[in-house]
């Protein structure tokens, strides 16, 4: 009779929590779609997640900080936040949630702890939304329109006005296009609607116009057609690498800025999160995002650089293939490369050792690096062999990366994964560029060589650093507690 009565009481409380997860879900809701303010728990995304995303989300923030993060304590400071005038923000839930509870707050009221860390976090300042075009609508191109439109809300931040590809625009190739946003072979179905208006030359994108414009000469365009002015151009071609080629887009009409989303040659090469504050957006006007490898490598070499100091070290990077390798055996411009991707593991090379020190200059000549491409379409592992300066142990390593994916300057950049069963397909959908595998880490009895193993989703989440760029080049960047 009590094995009974404690079945029921264990579907009492489920359902009692799924429906304060509700309530979650509404909430968060009306914060993003009538206040501009987007919440996310400890890094991961809410808006438009289910029931039982967000009851797993809370169970990892838990793991997390090793406190029980309950949805009943998030609900409630949820509740307060939607009761406060705040300007468009973004707010971590998790971090004021663990932060409540972990600090004497007890002889405070939920509504005034939160306004008491919301001052710690700075003043407010006027932002102007951006109009953004995309050059180019390739991997990176579509996952970048998928989280623009996603996130848009109201508008106030980033604005994807227009696309930018080669060839003659037609019904059948407009349909294509908007097929291939609408879903994909790795990234899923596209959680919003993508019409075709051929007459406009543009897609409607969750009933927003997105215009698509033809054009192989970036000088020849003139945005302000489409009433677009002062528009950050998003370079994801990889055609134009060089400040001198890239500048082409600054002479087009309506056009003021330019991020590549590549390595680029004699302009800032940027690990948001790293180095991103040592460039003026006011003063600079071509940026380039680095690579995928750079951005999952840097902010986890900076911690252990900062913490421990790096005498050398050589970085493998386990790389899915990608479009510039051959899908049968045939003649390439690089040896190996033209191999069968899906079915061979092709060694080959990576500028990521060199191009780290651009963001961090104090490894300048410290690292050496190769790569080996394999058979997954996404979702890549970078391996860190570095010897240190200051002796140290798996459980010191593991403490100071969780504090720095925790709080700080890098909290956007790393995840802490305590999985041990993580594998490659985990991690596709990641927003953080570095997803550091703690149950991996291998020290060596003298506490001066590490072996780290870094995770990252080599599209999404260099997508989402490409984001995070951008909104600092646009100076859209929101109030954040983070």
């Amino acid at each position: 009779m009590s094995e009974l009565k404690s079945y029921e009481q264990e579907l009492a409380f489920q359902a009692d929590r799924r429906k304060a997860t509700t309530e979650f879900i509404k909430i968060i809701s009306d914060l993003w779609y009538d206040k501009s303010i987007e919440v996310v728990l400890f890094k991961n995304q809410v808006i438009d997640k289910n029931v039982s995303d967000i009851i797993n989300l809370h169970q990892y923030a838990g793991e997390f900080v090793q406190k029980p993060i309950s949805i009943f304590d998030s609900v409630e400071i949820l509740r307060a936040i939607n009761d406060i005038s705040l300007p468009p923000a973004k707010l971590d839930i998790g971090k004021l949630t663990y932060e409540y509870h972990s600090q004497d707050n007890h002889d405070l009221n939920v509504k005034g702890f939160v306004l008491d860390k919301l001052k710690e976090a700075g003043e407010y300042k006027e932002i102007k939304p951006k109009d953004v075009v995309l050059y180019g609508f390739g991997r990176i191109g579509r996952i970048l329109a998928r989280e623009l439109m996603a996130k848009t809300g109201k508008g106030n931040q980033l604005r994807l006005r227009a696309v930018v590809t080669r060839g003659e625009i037609t019904q059948e190739i407009l349909e294509k296009r908007a097929a291939l946003l609408r879903t994909d072979s790795v990234h899923g179905q596209f959680s919003g609607t993508v019409e075709v208006d051929i007459e406009r030359e543009a897609l409607i994108i969750n009933g927003t116009t997105v215009h698509f414009i033809n054009s192989s000469a970036p000088e020849d365009i003139d945005y302000t057609k489409f009433n677009i002015y002062n528009a950050l151009i998003i370079d994801n071609t990889g055609a134009f690498r060089d400040k001198k080629a890239l500048s082409r887009h600054l002479q087009a009409k309506g056009a003021s800025r330019v991020l590549l989303t590549a390595p680029g040659k004699e302009i800032p090469n940027i690990v948001h999160g790293v180095n991103h504050g040592e460039h003026n957006p006011d003063k600079t006007k071509i940026f380039s995002a680095a690579s995928c490898t750079t951005n999952a490598i840097t902010p986890i070499l900076k911690v252990i650089e900062d913490s421990l100091g790096i005498e050398h070290g050589h970085l493998e990077t386990i790389h899915a293939y990608t479009n510039d390798q051959n899908l049968v055996d045939n003649m390439h411009k690089k040896y190996r490369r033209g191999r069968a991707a899906a079915l061979n593991m092709v060694i080959t090379e990576t500028g990521a050792g060199k191009a780290v020190s651009k963001a961090l200059p104090a490894l300048e000549g410290k690292l050496s690096s190769n790569a080996i491409r394999v058979p997954v379409p996404n979702g890549s592992l970078a391996i860190l062999n570095l010897k240190v300066k200051n002796k140290t142990s798996v459980e010191a390593v593991n403490t100071i990366l969780k504090k720095y994916a925790l709080e700080g300057d890098l909290v956007e950049q790393i995840k802490y994964s305590m999985s041990n069963e993580l594998v490659s397909s985990d991690i596709v959908g990641t927003s953080a560029p570095s997803i550091y595998d703690s149950r991996a880490t291998l020290v060596t009895p003298d506490g001066l060589n590490l072996i780290l193993y870094v995770w990252y989703d080599n599209e999404y989440g260099y997508s989402h650093q490409v984001i995070r760029l951008a909104k600092y080049i646009a100076k859209v960047r929101r109030f954040t507690y983070y």
